[in-house]
């Protein structure tokens, strides 16, 4: 991988975890109950795998979810404009979102490239 597409995978992974965590902390200070845990997590959750395998689709399928996640957290904040969970999970999601988008890019650039690459040398 190139230095571009690594620096942004971080990217992806810290914004991911400081999504995850604004989340939790948005529904752990409003004691909700365990299915609306599940209904906040479980989308940003089952994307885990297919990231850490770096395959390009799961990162594809979060940022369509994101777009769920940017709604809400829209409503939240104007509900209530202070609150630096909402903003900080605002932050999170569109860096996710725009970080998740150009790592596709490049990365999927990168693959191309390398299938070129080896095609070229089996001849």
């Amino acid at each position: 991988m190139s230095s571009v597409a690594e620096r942004t995978r971080v990217i992806v992974w810290l914004s991911y975890f400081v999504l995850i965590t604004a989340q939790v902390l948005e529904l752990w200070m409003g004691a909700a109950p365990w299915i609306v845990w599940v209904a906040f997590l479980v989308p940003l959750v089952v994307f885990i795998p297919g990231m850490w395998r770096d395959n390009l689709r799961s990162y594809i399928w979060l940022c369509f979810v994101l777009l769920l996640y940017f709604m809400r957290l829209v409503v939240a904040l104007f509900a209530d404009p202070s609150s630096p969970v909402a903003i900080a999970g605002m932050v999170a999601v569109v860096i996710l979102f725009i970080s998740a988008m150009m790592y596709v890019r490049w990365r999927a650039r990168e693959l191309k490239e390398a299938a070129a690459t080896a095609a070229g040398h089996g001849e």
